[in-house]
């Protein structure tokens, strides 16, 4: 089973390592000791924790909609042509590019700052992990 050090799980979670603890303390994660006596969450507990305590902001379109991945963020760049435009969002901690045409831009009245939703409805994503070293328990 994978394990995760008290950083790491602040750094996967956007928290202080802090916040983990006082989560630890107030049994909403157990802390565990591994092999190398290092105080450690076990992973499936951390990713359902993360599922049950996610702050997704709520979408404001109100629209209903297929698409299940969507990111509610702010405009953090745009850069555009006579023809294409890169707009970039701010969504918690994840970046999100888009490429679309200007015209879609200027009709949506897309700038830096502007409260914005990505939907993303793609047929193939990609899963990666990390590489583990041998005798690396996590």
């Amino acid at each position: 089973m994978p394990h995760f050090r008290i950083s790491e799980a602040a750094r996967l979670l956007g928290v202080s390592d802090d916040t983990v603890r006082r989560w630890v303390k107030a049994g909403l994660l157990t802390e565990y000791t591994d092999s190398a006596g290092r105080k450690v969450l076990d992973g499936a507990e951390l990713a359902a924790f993360a599922r049950r305590e996610a702050a997704a902001s709520p979408d404001p379109t109100g629209v209903a909609r297929s698409a299940r991945n969507r990111f509610v963020g702010l405009v953090t760049d745009v850069v555009a042509d006579t023809v294409m435009a890169k707009v970039e969002l701010q969504c918690g901690p994840n970046r999100i590019v888009s490429l679309m045409s200007s015209e879609a831009v200027s009709e949506l009245g897309l700038e830096p700052g502007v409260l914005a939703v990505a939907v993303v409805k793609a047929t193939q994503v990609i899963v990666e992990t990390p590489v583990r070293g041998r005798g690396e328990e996590r």
